[in-house]
């Protein structure tokens, strides 16, 4: 199996990465059928190891390359990996006040909660594209891991609230499994980008480690941070970015 995984086209790949990533986010908005709540340092633990673990991808699996094909490819280097990142940053936030503006009328909680989580699972599901069809599968997997991680907690994030809400078991389930249909969707188009159009493979590398950093100091952060130990919530994150920083440098 492992052997058939390796082989295929990089597109597959990425495309059962982002399956796996959407599977692991049902997994999470399904505990609604069995707890009202789950211990919240817990999650926080898991958000902040994730964090760490994207904060280290982000140069290590996509920065980090980008400079070296830049180089190769005598590009200005410093432009096209400056212009990459703060694109991917200013996207997301740009989208996330245009959400900030349709949250000041009168819509449904629910969907401006789905919509929030669905938008920065865009970058990280183009992340897994890009790091299938341009680095090793190893670091790729190793991020597929880890973006599985912090998408636990965003299922439960989204289905318990909406259960205490007086919203049904399953329509909660439902509600927090779709937010990351789209990871698997942007991650085929981050691969067939990547493998089509390689003159520009600095540009997107660091387009989507920009979006990868916003998403990280915006979301996932300032929520482990809200947990009173905050001191443990900074640990496990450099945990997370140690793991992620030595199987890199090792593998």
């Amino acid at each position: 199996m492992f052997n058939f995984f390796y082989e295929i086209n990089p597109i597959y790949q990425a495309l059962l990465a982002g399956v796996f990533t959407f599977f692991i986010t049902g997994l999470g908005a399904s505990i609604v059928f069995f707890f009202k709540s789950v211990n919240k340092t817990i999650m926080d633990i898991m958000l902040a190891v994730a964090a760490g673990i994207m904060l280290a991808a982000s140069f290590f699996s996509l920065l980090n390359p980008a400079i070296n094909i830049s180089n190769e490819l005598k590009l200005v280097t410093w432009l096209v990996i400056f212009s990459g990142f703060i694109s991917g940053g200013i996207l997301l936030f740009i989208g996330d006040k245009v959400l900030d503006y349709l949250n000041s009328s009168n819509l449904k909680r629910s969907i401006m909660l789905v919509s929030s989580i669905t938008l920065h699972n865009i970058p990280e599901g183009l992340v897994l594209g890009v790091a299938f069809a341009s680095t090793s599968i190893t670091s790729a997997i190793i991020l597929t891991i880890g973006i599985a991680i912090q998408n636990f907690p965003e299922g439960s994030a989204i289905s318990l609230p909406l259960k205490r809400e007086g919203i049904s078991n399953f329509k909660s389930f439902i509600i927090g499994s779709i937010s990351a249909i789209v990871e698997p969707i942007f991650a085929v188009i981050g691969a067939f980008l990547v493998l089509k159009i390689k003159l520009f493979l600095p540009f997107i590398l660091s387009f989507t480690a920009g979006a990868m950093v916003f998403v990280i100091t915006m979301e996932l952060i300032p929520e482990s941070q809200t947990n009173k130990r905050k001191g443990l919530m900074a640990l496990a994150l450099m945990i997370g970015f140690s793991i992620m920083m030595i199987l890199e440098l090792v593998l």
